[in-house]
């Protein structure tokens, strides 16, 4: 699945076929909540890390209580569900492999590494 994106302000429109989605790329006041840096939100999914997180890379992704963690490092692969249906879990990880280069930049800028 082959997402394209287009600036609008602070929300990027993806493009799935023929319908699209807005994802939300948060600002640097909004990264910094709760210990827990937003990445982006994507259909109420909130994909983030905490800001004492350790290596290797990796995202968190919460909605409705529920939470799922992903390595993005040496690959993509799931560590653990707590709650998340497997078609759920499928768009998430699509969502990952498509902006893992984002995830791991803001990764790399939040932690100052390089």
């Amino acid at each position: 699945m082959q997402i394209k994106f287009a600036n609008i302000k602070k929300k990027v429109v993806i493009l799935f076929g023929s319908f699209n989605y807005f994802l939300y790329f948060c600002s640097a006041k909004q990264q910094n909540t709760n210990n827990m840096p937003t990445i982006f939100i994507l259909f109420g999914f909130h994909f983030m890390f905490y800001s004492d997180d350790h290596t290797p890379i990796h995202v968190h992704v919460l909605k409705d209580g529920k939470e799922a963690k992903y390595n993005i490092d040496p690959e993509v692969a799931l560590v653990y569900n707590h709650g998340y249906k497997k078609n759920e879990l499928s768009m998430i990880e699509s969502v990952i492999e498509e902006n893992q280069e984002i995830i791991k930049e803001r990764w790399r800028v939040y932690f100052n590494q390089k």
